[in-house]
């Protein structure tokens, strides 16, 4: 009797499927991807965590000088206590706005000399906490981009991939899951790291700039009332200077 004669699929070559082994067997364009997005995903938490301590110790600053401000005492005595070099964006605003005022007061205190003076108290501040928030807001931009550009970086890789399992499918003539599920899954890897790195950037960019925001505002807010009290100032000098020439 002819004995028959059973056919079986020829095994496929193992693959080693965690993700060091992903990485390792993925083509040199995948592997190129998913480095840049890993390197990516490291930098945004270094971002992450020199941001989030500049913010922290600013604030811890600003409170700290804000209690001195507010204490009632003399503002020239606090003035040179900060020095020309003031180590906080609070003490920076103060210092500048005290530095225009004594400069804008020494020429006169005319009515014209006091709005003058106002006007220019109020935009050196108002350059002082731009030039402050420029300083915080260093590197931001690469949260954002990385935030909105990663998944497309990832979605590349994967692209990449999936052109190469179909490669592989005509070349071998063979269909079977055993031949693709290998370079899809390094392809799915690549959109993953992907992922990784574009979800954290989004949401430490969205906490960062609301708490930037909201220091902004806080710096914005001394300002102005600083400014109010030098305007007082200005305007009392100029209302006893022609007292005290008609004394003389």
């Amino acid at each position: 009797m002819a004995q028959g004669v059973s056919s079986a699929p020829l095994a496929a070559p193992a693959h080693d499927l965690s993700l060091m082994g992903l990485f390792l067997q993925a083509d040199w364009v995948v592997k190129a991807v998913m480095i840049a997005l890993l390197l990516a995903s490291v930098y945004v938490w270094a971002i992450a965590f020199e941001k989030f301590t500049a913010l922290k110790r600013a604030k811890r600053e600003a409170d700290d000088f804000e209690d001195r401000f507010w204490r009632g005492g003399s503002l020239d005595e606090l003035y040179r206590a900060q020095g020309d070099n003031p180590a906080h964006p609070m003490a920076s605003v103060f210092v500048v706005g005290m530095r225009e005022w004594h400069a804008s007061t020494a020429a006169g205190t005319g009515a014209m000399m006091v709005a003058g003076t106002r006007e220019r108290v109020e935009r050196a501040m108002a350059v002082t906490i731009q030039r402050e928030m420029e300083r915080l807001e260093k590197r931001m931009t690469f949260l954002a981009s990385t935030g909105s550009a990663a998944p497309f970086v990832g979605l590349f890789g994967t692209v990449w991939g999936i052109m190469n399992s179909f490669a592989a499918i005509a070349g071998m003539q063979n269909t079977s899951l055993a031949v693709v599920a290998p370079g899809i899954a390094e392809a799915l890897f690549a959109t993953a790291i992907g992922l990784v790195a574009a979800i954290p950037a989004v949401l430490i960019y969205n906490m960062l700039a609301s708490q930037m925001g909201k220091f902004a505002g806080r710096m914005e807010g001394f300002a102005s009332e600083f400014g109010a009290i030098l305007a007082r100032q200005t305007e009392a000098a100029a209302a006893n200077a022609p007292r005290a020439a008609a004394a003389e």
